[in-house]
């Protein structure tokens, strides 16, 4: 009896519409953080762990779209979703509970085609125009960095891709590893070779929520363990990148 109280306790406060609403990012991007839309619905390393998360529930599951990780932030008090998987930093973690990290990224910049801008310093000066995903850690974490160089928050991808590759911005600062996809699809851009911070992604869940909280922990401390999580990594076109949790 005390076991179905708890479990009952549990979804009441993880689950209290009935269904795991998963609060995922929509970019062409891919990787650990973004998911993709498909005809039959979702696609994405988030995706497949709120599926397997909902099932060990045994409820639902039931995506809750945004366009960037700052939405998704926004949203946290607002009741709206039930758990997410996104990058953390000091600021989130003031407006959400985070579980384990579960993907370290290095963030860069992508110079324009034709560039000759080859380094940061070069970047960094005057008149420069960085673009960057609109109130995402990449984002503030740019701001930080460039002294001189303005950065300009949109809010998807594809716009920043787009004005990129028309050469209206001078670069774009996101995870090298979505900027090498990129590289690839935009002829004669550049990615940067030096780093300017580390981004981590984590599991989170709202604040005040400790139920969930635990519950959470536990599934991506078992994630990593058992292969829930390198199944997710294989599924979604990361065959090559290894999980990385420090």
């Amino acid at each position: 009896m005390a076991a179905s109280a708890n479990a009952d306790a549990l979804k009441d406060q993880i689950a209290p519409t009935g269904k795991l609403r998963v609060a995922i990012a929509i970019s062409p991007a891919g990787g650990a953080f973004w998911s993709t839309r498909t005809e039959n619905g979702y696609a994405g390393v988030p995706v497949d762990l709120g599926r397997e998360m909902a099932a060990q529930l045994g409820v639902p599951v039931e995506y809750v779209v945004h366009q960037n990780s700052g939405q998704i932030t926004d949203a946290a008090a607002k009741n709206t979703w039930d758990i997410t998987f996104l990058p953390r930093d000091p600021e989130r973690e003031t407006r959400m509970t985070f579980g384990p990290i579960y993907e370290v990224a290095d963030a860069t910049y992508i110079v324009k085609p034709g560039s000759t801008i080859s380094n940061f310093a070069a970047l960094d000066q005057d008149g420069v125009k960085v673009a960057a995903v609109n109130a995402t850690t990449t984002m503030r974490g740019a701001i930080a960095h460039l002294k001189h160089a303005k950065v300009t928050g949109y809010q998807t991808y594809d716009e920043i891709f787009n004005l990129l590759k028309s050469g209206e911005i001078d670069a774009f600062a996101l995870s090298r590893d979505q900027l090498n996809a990129m590289a690839k699809k935009i002829p004669g851009t550049r990615v940067l070779d030096e780093t300017f911070k580390q981004t981590v992604t984590a599991v989170a869940v709202p604040l005040d929520h400790p139920l969930a909280a635990a519950f959470v922990t536990k599934f991506m401390t078992d994630a990593i363990a058992n292969g829930t999580l390198r199944k997710a990594y294989d599924n979604n076109g990361l065959k090559g990148s290894p999980v990385r949790t420090r």
